[in-house]
């Protein structure tokens, strides 16, 4: 109770005057948006890093990574949950699997996990990077488990349920349909599927201080880091510590933690085609289609169009204790990294109008 009050006379006496918008425009009015998030209490603390052509333009941190601590954030330090960006990275991963021979794309789940109970209809690897598998989604309060579930442990959660809809017929987009897909990767890799990912997408990139929560217990070794954010959840009257949570289980579709800056790598490194070929990035930039109608996601990667009709790669992630944004510009040669320590924020609507700022012709010319 006390850590709560403390929360509470922090958003009472802590709130600096709100950043007037008037007259700006370019990178001084994404900077004032991104800062009235922290001064009008939406978020306790966020990290922003963007590229242009390679160059960093903007790279700053907002608010704290601890409120009771009050601790200023590094962008290239300090440590978040990332969410849902961690689809991306095992994109990344399954198509370095597949140029490797290792996987196919359009090869049965069950060719890698002959053991998984057999559903009505079969169901591929490009279905599950795809959320076209028909994979049930969270139910009750699965979305915050705190369990320490290995990848293969934690299927018993839905692998005895039907499937929602014939593969190929539907889309539902879901966080396990990453948890089969870890499995297989797994299996396919005959090693932990983080280290697969660590060797082959994210030391190849420089993402080094990108690392993943402990599976045994939450509180050894990552909590401990003075680096790593606390996670909160935003309420009535301020912010509140979020519930503890174990992620390794679903690591690969939310599981990942990092940097603003580290992520603004991985989203320069996808501008840039380093890792894969051509034709394998192709293929997961390719949004699939369900009845002639596009899902505006292709494997691993939200493929679509931000705010203001921009075409877009990247992803938006929600988790217990965080929110983030990875929007990679091909046209535009545009990289934004936005991590944030709070849960469903709603504050999509301020990053888009900050995100969008950041092209008025004069800072990016």
């Amino acid at each position: 109770m006390a850590r709560f009050f403390s929360f509470l006379g922090h958003f009472f006496s802590k709130q600096a005057r709100r950043n007037s918008l008037h007259d700006l425009s370019g990178l001084a009015k994404s900077d004032a948006v991104f800062g009235n998030l922290v001064t009008e209490s939406k978020v306790p603390g966020m990290s922003v890093t963007v590229f242009k052509k390679g160059e960093k333009i903007l790279e700053k941190g907002y608010g704290h990574s601890s409120l009771e601590k009050e601790n200023s954030i590094n962008t290239e330090d300090t440590i978040f949950r990332i969410a849902s960006i961690s689809k991306c990275i095992t994109g990344l991963a399954l198509g370095k699997m597949v140029e490797e021979g290792l996987m196919d794309w359009d090869t049965s789940f069950y060719e890698y996990v002959p053991d998984y109970p057999k559903k009505k209809y079969d169901f591929t690897i490009r279905q599950l990077a795809s959320h076209t598998a028909g994979i049930r989604g969270y139910q009750g309060k699965e979305f915050a488990l705190n369990q320490a579930y290995g990848i293969k442990d934690s299927i018993h959660i839905f692998k005895d349920d039907p499937l929602v809809f014939e593969p190929g017929k539907g889309y539902l987009y879901n966080s396990y349909d990453f948890v089969l897909l870890s499995l297989a990767m797994q299996e396919a890799g005959k090693m932990p599927f983080e280290n697969y990912v660590e060797k082959k997408v994210l030391v190849p990139i420089g993402m080094l201080k990108t690392t993943i929560p402990e599976k045994k217990d939450p509180k050894l070794g990552l909590e401990s880091l003075r680096s790593t954010a606390e996670f909160y959840t935003k309420t009535s009257t301020g912010f509140k510590n979020a519930v503890k949570v174990n992620n390794f289980y679903k690591l690969a579709g939310g599981g990942y933690l990092s940097t603003s800056n580290e992520i603004a790598k991985l989203g320069q490194a996808i501008l840039e085609g380093e890792l894969l070929k051509k034709e394998t990035y192709d293929q997961l930039f390719t949004p699939q289609q369900i009845k002639g109608v596009s899902t505006y996601y292709g494997l691993g990667f939200q493929v679509s169009q931000d705010a203001k009709g921009r075409r877009f790669v990247g992803h938006v992630g929600n988790s217990v204790g965080a929110y983030s944004n990875l929007f990679v510009y091909p046209e535009e040669q545009v990289v934004v990294s936005i991590l944030t320590n709070c849960t469903a924020p709603n504050i999509q609507d301020d990053l888009d109008n900050a995100i969008n700022s950041l092209f008025d012709s004069t800072p990016l010319s």
